[in-house]
């Protein structure tokens, strides 16, 4: 794969500061699967200046570019990303909270925002404590769990196209479906989300957290590498139970498995390639459509070069 340009790289210095431009950078170190090759370069994002910088010139000179949060919904190939890895994290996390309205950055935690509403006894984010990625993810997969999700909270967002222009989505023209939403379908980024609240008692708002907290370490495989549910949940039916039924619990390619304790999930037993976690993934697609009919769709986004 081809580095990036002395030419991209001065322009790209003009806007970022030389510490958080990251060239050849090894994408194992930025997802939950812990695996990946190198992107052409990494970019920390610090404010969205750099990003109404940045976009046009990426869009005008055909460079490739992919807006990663907590890498928790993402495997990159063993081949790398040919393109810009826009990081938007830690820089971009500000949470606030007014009346029954927090308002939080696109790098914010989702566990940090339910963290938030905790503190201010707002009720209707208690499904969000457990999930892993940022509000920016959150939000382009209306992420959810435990039959709560962001479509049921979110009042507005903020993004950003291709062009470098900003405007304010009402939550209703945010076009959310299941693990879905309108930045999937259009070049968006989400800059911040505001969501709408209840009020609520604070003993019981944190009693849910703890109660969802448990069943999460009861069913799901935490103590490895993952990006969480693997596949979507077809109509009618559960995933994990699909793949259970196909005799495929347990099932390895290298050091890659189908979770014995939950088999909706793909885990990284400790030395998978990004090539072991995408076999058992197709052999789960294959064998759960040859006995029933059902083609299981990823939940996590495949990039790059496998």
């Amino acid at each position: 794969m081809e580095s990036i340009s002395s030419f991209e790289l001065d322009f790209i210095r003009k806007y970022v500061p030389e510490e958080d431009i990251l060239p050849d950078e090894a994408m194992s170190g930025h997802t939950t699967f812990r695996v990946g090759g190198e992107a052409r370069c990494l970019i920390r994002v610090s404010m969205t200046e750099q990003l109404s910088a940045l976009l046009p010139y990426f869009r005008e000179k055909g460079i490739p570019y992919f807006i990663l949060g907590n890498g928790s919904n993402l495997l990159v190939g063993d081949g790398g990303y040919p393109g810009i890895m826009l990081q938007i994290g830690s820089r971009m996390n500000a949470i606030k909270a007014e009346g029954c309205h927090i308002r939080a950055g696109a790098g914010a935690l989702l566990s940090q925002v339910a963290g938030c509403a905790l503190k201010n006894g707002l009720t209707g984010l208690e499904f969000a404590s457990g999930i892993p990625g940022t509000v920016g993810g959150g939000i382009v997969m209306n992420a959810g769990a435990y039959g709560g999700e962001m479509k049921q909270v979110t009042e507005r967002v903020t993004v950003m196209d291709d062009r470098g222009e900003i405007a304010v989505l009402e939550g209703d023209a945010m076009e959310f479906g299941y693990r879905t939403s309108i930045i999937k379908q259009k070049p968006l980024i989400v800059l911040e989300a505001e969501f709408s609240l209840k009020p609520g008692n604070k003993d019981e708002i944190k009693a849910r957290m703890e109660e969802l907290s448990a069943m999460r370490r009861e069913k799901q495989p935490l103590e490895y590498a993952s990006a969480g549910s693997t596949f979507k949940r077809p109509e009618g039916y559960f995933a994990g139970k699909l793949i259970m039924e196909a005799g495929l619990k347990g099932y390895r390619v290298g050091g890659a498995q189908v979770s014995e304790k939950h088999c909706g999930f793909v885990v990284n037993t400790g030395d998978a390639t990004a090539a072991d976690i995408l076999g058992v993934i197709r052999e789960v697609q294959k064998r759960v459509k040859e006995n029933t009919g059902i083609t299981l769709e990823t939940e996590v986004v495949l990039l790059g070069n496998f």
